[in-house]
């Protein structure tokens, strides 16, 4: 039985890539940013285990989790919360660049280092849920864009930092996807919103675990994905 444990689990890309370990009875830990949202996820997941932590505060993590039974190992850690904010970079606050920043590129490295002696205990797997903006950065997305293109940095340093010890790193890059986030930002952009234009969440779900299945004699470093015709 494998070990996953997953950010972002209550919506989106995240509930798809729980619901899909849960299907197959691997052993699931969430991450949930408050008891009441653990709560949540435990009554969506029945057989799984949560840890409580806040990415936006990202210098709390490591006191916050210090103070949880962590696993002794993990196959995968997945990285799938992730926060956006539109808005020109005139427009933009400080505050909104540092928020934007914290849950989508610090946190991620905080809780990383933290569950490094687990994930080399089983020879893990880190998946980055990245974006088409972790690439190409369109106008009115710029904090949202560097908090990408700065977790795909991060990517890269950690699977040459990690490669000695057995642990595979893989960045998915999805395209416009059915998720609450993508209706908000269609929204914020007064543009019309159809969801069959859309990749389904399970979709991705299914290629982030085809980069987890792979053999390890290989590693699938990045992944692009882009709704279908």
């Amino acid at each position: 039985m494998g070990v996953h444990l997953i950010t972002g689990a209550g919506s989106g890309i995240g509930a798809a890539v729980a619901a899909l370990f849960a299907s197959r009875g691997q052993e699931l830990w969430l991450l949930a940013r408050n008891e009441a949202r653990a709560e949540e996820l435990r009554a969506r997941f029945p057989e799984s285990r949560t840890l409580v932590a806040d990415l936006s505060a990202p210098a709390s993590i490591r006191d916050r989790l210090a103070a949880q039974v962590l696993p002794e190992r993990l196959d995968s850690l997945l990285h799938v919360a992730g926060v956006v904010e539109s808005g020109r970079v005139g427009e933009l606050s400080a505050e909104s660049w540092q928020d934007t920043l914290a849950v989508n590129l610090v946190a991620p490295a905080e809780l990383t280092g933290v569950l490094l002696p687990a994930l080399r205990a089983g020879r893990g797997h880190v998946v980055f849920v990245n974006s088409g903006a972790g690439v190409h950065a369109p106008p009115r997305l710029s904090a949202y864009a560097a908090s990408k293109f700065g977790l795909k940095a991060l990517a890269e340093s950690l699977r040459a930092e990690e490669y000695a010890h057995g642990v595979r790193v893989t960045t998915v890059y999805p395209g416009e996807t059915d998720t609450p986030m993508q209706v908000r930002l269609h929204e914020q952009f007064g543009l019309p919103y159809q969801p069959e234009a859309h990749m389904s969440p399970a979709s991705v779900a299914a290629a982030v675990v085809t980069a987890l299945d792979l053999p390890r004699d290989a590693t699938m470093s990045d992944l692009m994905l882009r709704p279908g015709c």
